[in-house]
């Protein structure tokens, strides 16, 4: 689905404050960073792959069912609405080489899709008609950096960012009569942890997945800000 988004007053007061936000974290971490000790040699197992979930946090906020359905007009009035809606979150696979302790490159694939049913209401809100199973999915692909900034056996504490390829398809069309597009992927963990224990770890990443065509055009905004996941270092 192809969204053009206009930003409100509300919107461009709350993007100045995420970034001041993203910065207090981004300066703690390096607060830390400087007093941490690296206690755990696992550069060993230079190879980490991990699997994981993320939230649709900016997509039930866009797209959700309708808070006013028109009731008041004559009965040959009708209007059309989106109804019924799934949000599938986000869910990813990443891996990364260890170049060393405090960095490393990967490449990480993400999918998430969202889920709806069109609905003809006349003026009186009487269902007229509906068709099921309209759907948009991003598809995202990305090479990915990471920082590590606090080793510890048991704790390890990071930030990364990443950029590529968001492939935005599903049951609607552009301007151009296209059901599917492709915009630039920006990716940002502006803080995460990892829980160790031997080679297994468990991860929770705060921060955003963006993606858009233009200015105008935006697939993602602010998308996946909280991250789960398993992984594995061999």
């Amino acid at each position: 689905m192809h969204f053009f988004l206009h930003m409100s007053k509300k919107s461009s007061t709350f993007v100045p404050e995420m970034r001041k936000i993203y910065l207090i974290l981004f300066l703690s971490v390096l607060t830390l960073s400087a007093v941490s000790e690296t206690r755990w040699d696992h550069i060993t197992m230079r190879h980490e792959i991990r699997v994981g979930w993320g939230d649709q946090l900016f997509e039930s906020l866009m797209w959700h069912n309708p808070t006013h359905i028109t009731s008041t007009m004559p009965a040959t009035y009708s209007e059309q609405y989106k109804e019924n809606f799934h949000h599938y979150q986000h869910y990813w696979i990443e891996y990364q080489y260890r170049f060393a302790h405090w960095f490393g490159l990967g490449v990480m694939l993400d999918g998430s899709g969202v889920q709806w049913d069109d609905v003809v209401r006349d003026g009186q809100g009487v269902e007229i008609s509906r068709v099921p199973n309209q759907n948009f999915y991003n598809l995202v692909l990305m090479p990915t950096v990471r920082f590590t900034y606090f080793h510890h056996e048991y704790v390890n504490i990071y930030s990364g960012f990443g950029f590529g390829l968001d492939v935005n398809g599903g049951t609607e069309t552009n301007a151009q009569g296209k059901k599917t597009d492709i915009g630039a992927a920006f990716d940002i963990t502006v803080i995460g942890v990892s829980a160790n224990y031997h080679r297994w770890f468990w991860t929770v990443d705060f921060g955003g997945l963006y993606a858009l065509k233009n200015a105008n055009v935006i697939f993602m905004a602010g998308s996946r800000m909280i991250n789960v996941g398993l992984g594995a270092r061999f």
